[in-house]
């Protein structure tokens, strides 16, 4: 009330009833289009309503860095830890963080072990170093400017990191339109968004929040029973992203958003094996120098539900790599081919499911090699008949009753991914 924050009589807040921790239930049937709370843009939470706004606005340009979280980092930092903070019975909810169960507090033994072949484990790494690196180059240098307003013992790397995973998990981006629908859309700081941020997610959602230059709404986007949770929606989040980022899976048949990453590296692999003369071998190591450099820093192909959602460089990757030696001459000389080779929408359906079976052979051997290859990294089939899979113990009720939260949410993940992979072997058999 005294935010002015409005919550509709047809809702509440609980931890009875709901998937996860707090949620949000309907104690009264709603319909489609219906308000269900209204935040003003005064009860956010961001470096600019923090009262250490000034300060962080004065010398923002010390606090640039590559994630671009700091000044909302250091906003929670204060308000965090100050009894006086405007937003402490907010924060309140958060006594220690340990709700967070995101694998980047998981011991590096268990999460290797479990994550194994995920690609989890290294995105953890990554953030790790990372969140590191900024609070050593960026943070901790500002805060011990302003002994005032924050302090190395109290403000220290293992809250950080807390606040971290409480920004990645908790946050809210506001979406920007970029200049024209070329652009890309312009990235807008986290902000923390009180309310919002009790709704659990999953991918068929019933509920969406809005923004309008005065406030923020959650919107039902479709009839909400009484007594059913009021779901919102993350994005379009996989089983690995949703574990790596909020420390939670939907069951991995119900999230049509699930996704299998296979890396560059192993299409590569596969291609080397069995060349037999020299003059093979260093054409195909021209050819992977040629593709490195279009592809950068893309490390993998992501397979979805449907087929391949980054069909066009698995195609240029596969049309590459298969070319003679005259073909890769003249396309070296061309500097690529000709822009109008092929359209975009054929190559997205010849890489849909419908489309696999009837590529070339070589290209269908290609994928389906490296399909087995990145099954071979979960190292938990030994035993298993192919496509079978660990996926036993989802239907295992004994056996999945005897798994920690960790486990469980690690089996979710392996047998989304492998699912999809196994489909993909399937429809590139020779």
């Amino acid at each position: 009330d005294r935010v002015s924050l409005v919550l509709s009589s047809k809702v509440c807040v609980s931890k009875e009833g709901t998937v996860a921790h707090y949620g949000m239930l309907a104690t009264d049937e709603i319909e489609e289009g219906e308000v269900l709370f209204t935040i003003p843009r005064s009860a956010l939470l961001h470096q600019g309503t923090s009262k250490v706004s000034a300060v962080l606005e004065k010398e923002k340009s010390s606090l640039e860095s590559s994630s671009g979280w700091v000044p909302l980092l250091l906003a929670l930092l204060y308000e965090y830890t100050s009894p006086q903070s405007h937003w402490r019975p907010y924060l309140s909810l958060w006594t220690d963080f340990k709700t967070l169960d995101l694998p980047m507090f998981w011991p590096t033994e268990e999460r290797d072990a479990l994550l194994r072949g995920t690609g989890i484990s290294e995105a953890v790494n990554r953030d790790l170093a990372n969140i590191r690196r900024e609070y050593m180059d960026v943070v901790l240098p500002f805060i011990t400017k302003h002994p005032h307003l924050w302090s190395p013992d109290t403000h220290t790397l293992g809250l950080y990191m807390q606040l971290v995973a409480f920004v990645m998990a908790y946050s809210f981006q506001e979406p920007q339109e970029g200049e024209d629908d070329d652009e890309e859309e312009a990235a807008s700081p986290p902000m923390m968004v009180p309310m919002a941020d009790m709704l659990n997610h999953v991918s068929n959602h019933n509920a969406n929040l809005e923004f309008t230059p005065d406030c923020l709404k959650m919107v039902s986007v479709r009839p909400i029973q009484k007594g059913e949770e009021v779901f919102n929606t993350y994005g379009e989040m996989a089983n690995w992203q949703l574990l790596h980022m909020y420390g939670f899976t939907e069951p991995y048949r119900s999230n049509s958003n699930d996704t299998a990453d296979i890396p560059v590296a192993n299409l590569y692999r596969v291609a080397t094996q069995g060349i037999q003369s020299d003059l093979d071998r260093q054409l195909m190591e021209e050819q992977w120098e040629v593709l490195c450099e279009m592809m950068q820093d893309k490390a993998a192909f992501v397979f979805g539900k449907q087929g391949c959602l980054t069909d066009t460089e698995l195609h240029t990757v596969l049309k590459v790599l298969c070319m003679s030696k005259e073909e890769f001459s003249e396309f070296k000389e061309n500097e690529g081919w000709e822009e109008d080779d092929e359209d975009e929408d054929k190559i997205s359906l010849v890489f849909s499911n419908e489309g696999l079976p009837g590529l070339k052979a070589s290209w269908k051997w290609l994928i389906h090699e490296a399909a087995r290859l990145t099954v071979r990294s979960y190292g938990d089939d030994e035993g298993k008949t192919e496509g079978e899979g660990s996926d036993w113990a989802l239907n295992d009720q004994a056996t999945l009753a005897g798994l920690n939260s960790r486990q469980q949410n690690a089996l979710q993940v392996r047998c989304g991914q492998k699912t999809i992979l196994y489909r993909l072997m399937e429809l590139t058999k020779s």
